[in-house]
């Protein structure tokens, strides 16, 4: 399925492997190398055949292991040196994934580049909450933001944007960025009883989920949650159970913590 020396972009999704998609499955296993980032999970690994050479170059926050230069210049090596390519990536790969710059060194090689999408870990939280994050009449618009910034840098967002009533906000990487989220949605006029969750290892069986409100994101974010990567979802459409079931009962971290 992957000619020699063309790279494949895949998506891993959010952990779980029943929810590779069926052309994932078949570019892992049609590779002969995969460069793998730390967030693709362990049993979406194990499907990897025993012959593929699997290369690890994971960054995580405050453990980066490769800079992005590095991994671009690791795939473009592999491929021309004639590997079948594939760059796996947690969840999907056209989503806060570094993929245009792994896209571009390779077109400047002159290295065929495809991209197989996956799912998001924002759609995991959800289906793991048993959540619409769009709702008629509530919800009518979905936002993904990153909150990851450089160490000492403030976040770059368009706050006044992002605190739309209507709409339900998706935060990847935002946990150690929490306090400044609450504190500028909170400033740039959102409510402060607006319903937030937050979803750890999403799709997984170490998955956890709490929720709470606006205000009290930040304390939620130090105590509710451990060490895993977690998604934070705002909005008015996190307050909603799924169709037919009424209102879910969210736990709320008091201002002391009990």
């Amino acid at each position: 399925m992957i000619d020699a020396g063309e790279v494949w972009l895949v998506g891993a999704g959010p952990g779980d492997p029943d929810l590779l998609t069926r052309k994932a499955e078949r570019l892992i296993n049609s590779a002969s190398v995969i460069f793998h980032d730390a967030l693709v999970g362990a049993g979406v690994l194990e499907l990897v055949p025993g012959h593929v050479q699997l290369v690890p170059v994971g960054k995580r926050s405050g453990r980066h292991s490769r800079d992005q230069k590095t991994i671009d210049a690791l795939i473009v090596e592999a491929a021309l040196e004639g590997e079948r390519v594939v760059r796996l990536k947690g969840g999907d790969p056209a989503i806060f994934a570094r993929a245009t710059e792994e896209i571009a060194a390779c077109r400047e090689a002159g290295i065929p580049v495809r991209i197989c999408p996956g799912v998001t870990a924002a759609s995991a939280a959800a289906a793991d909450l048993g959540l619409s994050l769009t709702l008629r009449g509530l919800a009518r618009k979905l936002t993904f933001v990153t909150a990851h910034a450089r160490a000492g840098e403030e976040l770059d967002l368009d706050w006044q944007s992002l605190a739309d009533g209507q709409a339900t906000l998706a935060i990847y990487m935002g946990k150690s960025a929490a306090a400044e989220v609450s504190a500028r949605l909170i400033e740039a006029g959102l409510a402060t009883d607006t319903p937030v969750a937050l979803v750890e290892n999403a799709s997984l069986g170490s998955r956890r989920h709490f929720k709470t409100r606006l205000d009290l994101l930040p304390l939620a974010a130090r105590t509710a949650v451990g060490d895993g990567p977690a998604l934070i979802l705002v909005g008015e459409a996190l307050g909603e159970a799924s169709a037919g079931t009424g209102k879910l009962e969210a736990r709320t971290l008091s201002a002391n913590g009990r």
